[in-house]
């Protein structure tokens, strides 16, 4: 069984386990340690608690749902194939496409966003490439995501659908473009990513057990996974260019609010979206995010939404969760 880990708040949790009838488990919190304080919790949903602020969940372990504490409505507003510097500041393009500032819109109502971006881009060799097609320097754009506050994770380093690379390089090579891609990060951010989404999630189960060892957390849309737990796609990069046969109908807006009713019905009130960097998502945004806080979601950082969560194992099999119906 593999564990995946997660940082909040830069936080260190330490937790330690009693094996006895109670089954009561004692947390160590940085700075509390030396002043000889702890804690004692003898629920063992409390317990599950805990592990999830340190990002672990059982791989192995069907769950049945993720609840945020005290049942609050939470938002994890994601982004992929960025860094883009004319959307994110609202400069025209290096073809002159214009866009709404992504990050003026997030500032203007509150809104941290967390950003997977692909790792060629954060590259100094990257300069006139971005500079050409996204109307600035991609690198300096993430700088400005993360001194916003905004997250960064990883979206690999060169964006290779992950069956055509293994096919064509071999599997190390997949496992060694990630890891690229969080050298690049880390050195603007000063932490090593936790998430990993891949390409279109396009992956298998092995390579999935090779990431999760190396301590990725895997993002995905498989039914096989609690709803809250996995990316609802805003589909948003079918609205792009001149064809757009597979653009959402009704319009994507209204697509996504849709697909938020159908899970708030199945009792979800936890979301996980998933967007791109474009003028057109922009826009959208403008209008979705303050309909979103009218009905009571608060927007949180992957991280934090994830420690937010407390994980229940279900009883029966995994199946269950494809049972649901939920988006």
């Amino acid at each position: 069984m593999s564990w995946k880990h997660g940082l909040l708040d830069e936080r260190r949790l330490l937790v330690k386990g009693r094996e006895k009838e109670k089954r009561c488990w004692w947390l160590a919190v940085d700075g509390l340690i030396s002043r000889g304080l702890a804690f004692s919790f003898c629920t063992l949903s409390i317990v599950l608690a805990i592990l999830a602020v340190k990002g672990l969940a059982a791989s192995g372990n069907p769950v049945r749902q993720v609840e945020a504490a005290d049942g609050e409505k939470l938002i994890a507003l994601t982004f992929d194939d960025g860094p883009k510097p004319y959307v994110l500041v609202g400069t025209p393009s290096g073809k002159g496409i214009p866009s709404q500032s992504l990050l003026g819109l997030l500032d203007r109502y509150g809104v941290k966003a967390t950003f997977f971006v692909m790792g060629w881009r954060l590259s100094r060799d990257a300069d006139a490439t971005c500079r050409k097609l996204d109307g600035g320097v991609c690198r300096r754009a993430a700088e400005e995501e993360h001194q916003r506050g905004h997250e960064i994770e990883n979206h690999t380093y060169g964006h290779g659908d992950f069956r055509q690379m293994e096919k064509r390089y071999g599997e190390q090579w997949v496992l060694d473009d990630i890891e690229r891609a969080s050298r690049a990060i880390q050195a603007i951010t000063g932490l090593r990513p936790a998430y990993l989404r891949p390409p279109d999630w396009d992956i298998w189960p092995g390579l999935q057990q090779k990431i999760e060892a190396r301590g990725y957390r895997v993002m995905t849309k498989s039914r096989a996974v609690p709803p809250a737990l996995r990316d609802l796609d805003s589909e948003d990069y079918f609205c792009v260019g001149q064809k757009q046969i597979n653009c959402p109908k009704p319009p994507d807006y209204d697509f996504v609010m849709r697909s938020i009713r159908q899970r708030e019905r199945q009792g979800v009130n936890q979301h996980i979206l998933a967007f791109h960097e474009l003028p057109q998502t922009v826009e959208l945004l403008s209008r979705l995010i303050p309909e979103l806080q009218k009905r009571g979601y608060r927007f949180v950082l992957l991280r934090p939404y994830m420690a937010a969560a407390r994980y229940r194992p279900d009883p029966h099999s995994a199946q269950s969760s494809e049972a649901e119906g939920v988006f």
